[in-house]
C-alpha cells in the first residue's frame, strides 16, 4: 500500500483551489491526480483537517472479545476442532469462518490438532514388542 502524499502538498493543493483555480488546473500544476484534488477539498470542507486516514484493517478481531473463552475451551478440552468451535461460537452470537478461527489460535499460541486415537509410532511399537 502506497503512502499518503504528505500534508504539506495537500495544503498547497487546497490553497491553489482556494486562490480560484479549477481542480484540474491543481491537478496539473501539482502533478496529481484530479480525483485526488477533489477527495482534498472534499475533506477540507468535511473535517476541516487534511491528515490522512489509517490505512489497513482496524485492530482487534471479532474473536477478540472471546479471547478468554476460547484459550479455556483449547486449553481444557484440546480435542477440539476448528468446525466444531466455530458451531460453538455461532452458538454465542458470533459467526465467523473457520480461518478466523485457526489464524486467531495461532495469535494466541495454541494447537487445535487432534492426535488419533490408538495409533503408536514404529519406534513405541518396537519397544513393547521386544
Amino acid at each position: 500500500m502506497g503512502k499518503p502524499h504528505p500534508i504539506a502538498l495537500r495544503a498547497r493543493v487546497v490553497a491553489f483551489v482556494e486562490e480560484g483555480h479549477s481542480h484540474r488546473e491543481a491537478a496539473r500544476h501539482f502533478r496529481v491526480s484530479p480525483r485526488f484534488v477533489n477527495n482534498m477539498m472534499i475533506l477540507q470542507r468535511s473535517s476541516g483537517s487534511l491528515a490522512p486516514a489509517r490505512q489497513g484493517q482496524p485492530p482487534g478481531s471479532k474473536l477478540s472479545a472471546h479471547g478468554e473463552w476460547i484459550n479455556q475451551r483449547v486449553s481444557g478440552h484440546g480435542e477440539v476442532t476448528l468446525d466444531e468451535l466455530c458451531v460453538e461460537l455461532a452458538e454465542r452470537g458470533v459467526e465467523v469462518h473457520r480461518a478466523t478461527v485457526g489464524r486467531f489460535l495461532h495469535r494466541l499460541g495454541l494447537s487445535n490438532k487432534k492426535k488419533p486415537q490408538g495409533k503408536r509410532t514404529v519406534q513405541a511399537a518396537d519397544r513393547q514388542g521386544a
